[in-house]
């Protein structure tokens, strides 16, 4: 099986999204291929080209809105949820938000268009939250690093070490000079937990709609 995060950017700042392929041996995520600077082309190329397998995506994007703005059910819950294990829930934003909107367009767009991909029956699609999906299972004593690893590369080789000790392998340490390669990696850990039948997400909002397609995990 095929495991693909993708740390999604707007659709004008393709240099700040990342998108980590993985393969599942055994017990473990093997990294494949890093790539950064990825437009909405090289994503479904990129996807396309391993479709002779399963494919597991997860996207860290908001992949649909609430119907006259503000928070969908599953912001709120997870919100909350992340709150529990001392995180803070700033980071989970309503889609529309001014700061988001572009974002969650670009989120929309892509995953219609995997939809309608050829072999689109081999792919599944979730929503994740790569701090949460760090936050809630690292150890608590280096759970600081979690709230700083965006802007401070010291914490982000601590979740780099963490990354190999919880499967992912393969990992070179270049993965560590943004953030965004970090959540992709992040991202691929959730879905696969959420896509492996042995194993299952910290979270999980399991109920979509016609408005709300995709599900969503940590």
């Amino acid at each position: 099986m095929i495991v693909i995060g993708i740390d999604l950017s707007g659709p004008a700042n393709h240099k700040d999204t990342a998108m980590a392929v993985f393969q599942t041996i055994g017990d473990e995520l093997v990294l494949l291929d890093m790539l950064v600077d990825v437009d909405d082309e090289k994503i479904l190329s990129t996807i396309h080209s391993f479709t002779a397998q399963d494919i597991i995506l997860g996207i860290d994007a908001p992949l649909s809105y609430q119907d006259g703005g503000g928070d969908r059910p599953q912001d709120k819950c997870l919100r909350h949820f992340v709150k529990e294990f001392g995180l803070s829930g700033s980071s989970i934003m309503p889609p529309t938000l001014t700061k988001m909107v572009y974002l969650t367009l670009r989120g929309v767009s892509l995953t219609r268009r995997i939809m309608n991909m050829t072999a689109a029956e081999k792919i599944r699609i979730i929503e994740v939250h790569p701090g949460a999906a760090i936050g809630t299972r690292i150890e608590p004593e280096k759970l600081s690093h979690v709230r700083h690893y965006k802007k401070d590369i010291q914490s982000r080789y601590v979740i780099f070490d963490w990354f190999k000790s919880v499967g992912l392998k393969n990992l070179s340490k270049d993965i560590t000079e943004t953030s965004h390669q970090m959540d992709a990696c992040a991202a691929a850990l959730a879905a696969w937990h959420w896509g492996d039948p042995a194993k299952k997400p910290i979270w999980h909002w399991e109920q979509i709609t016609s408005a709300h397609p995709f599900e969503i995990c940590c």
